[in-house]
């Protein structure tokens, strides 16, 4: 990959959090600057919105945005954030009895969200959602002691890890975050069940996504050294890397393969891809 059109990409078209993500990513960052640029689409109850999570631009908290937070609260280590608690707080808040998110709650606002963040169901627990979030705050608990303690995070672990192993069909978006937690919090054993529910080339069609939108190894097992990486012979994996480095365009972006609800989304995306990209690429070429 070349950082240096990556990094000029980054300065012509992402918004500020992926710039001072990227920067951080690369060692130029500032930690409080980042912080600060993820707290611009904080509310006062603690949770995210405003557009965090590209296709979902309401402003009211929401689950999905949450996933992103944390995705900084973790790029944020060894440094932790009170915000990071007060975000397990919000929700402990939101929280389902079963111990499971719903998808998204109400939406008063929905120019500009993608219609399942618009349509879902607030009173149902979604194994999709509570899983990529509590992947993610399982990776800041490693470095933050008040979200490892947080009464909220053991609920919603539990709930998926006992969720999938009663599913016998899986979306592969379920699939895709359920393995992240598993390899979160190094269940073994949810690993290799998951991993039935993927072939060895690790190509799964998205059902109700675009015609070819298809995750790959590196969506389920980014990072080398972790318990997921398993699954995957190691040739397989270093094909995947020569695609992702290969996926630079000549603008120095990266591009996602999904779809986007609105114009905003689609940019927004492409810079949150290049962060994904460099970090993935950088993380397997320190092995």
């Amino acid at each position: 990959m070349d950082l240096t059109k990556a990094s000029d990409f980054m300065a012509l078209h992402a918004r500020p959090l992926d710039r001072r993500r990227f920067d951080l990513l690369t060692g130029e960052g500032d930690r409080d600057a980042l912080l600060a640029a993820l707290n611009a689409y904080r509310n006062p109850d603690g949770g995210y919105g405003h557009g965090l999570e590209p296709d979902l631009r309401s402003r009211t908290s929401q689950p999905g945005p949450a996933l992103h937070a944390f995705e900084v609260f973790e790029e944020l280590a060894p440094v932790t954030a009170p915000e990071a608690a007060a975000l397990c707080d919000w929700l402990e808040s939101v929280t389902l009895p079963d111990g499971g998110l719903p998808f998204a709650l109400r939406i008063p606002d929905p120019a500009g969200c993608a219609p399942f963040w618009a349509g879902a169901d607030p009173g149902t627990s979604s194994l999709q959602i509570t899983s990529v979030v509590a992947a993610t705050a399982q990776r800041v608990a490693v470095h933050d002691p008040a979200v490892a303690e947080h009464p909220w995070l053991d609920r919603a672990t539990r709930y998926c890890l006992d969720s999938l192993r009663g599913k016998d069909t899986l979306h592969a978006l379920e699939a895709q975050f359920a393995m992240w937690l598993a390899d979160a919090v190094e269940d073994t054993e949810a690993v290799a069940l998951l991993g039935g529910h993927i072939p060895d080339d690790g190509l799964v069609h998205v059902e109700g996504g675009l015609e070819d939108e298809t995750l790959r190894p590196l969506d389920f097992a980014p990072f080398p050294g972790r318990p997921a990486r398993s699954l995957f012979k190691p040739d397989v994996v270093a094909a995947e890397l020569r695609r992702l480095d290969g996926m630079q365009e000549d603008d120095g972006g990266w591009r996602v393969d999904f779809a986007s609800y609105s114009p905003a989304a689609e940019l927004e995306w492409r810079g949150y891809a290049t962060v994904r990209a460099v970090s993935v690429l950088t993380r397997n070429a320190e092995r």
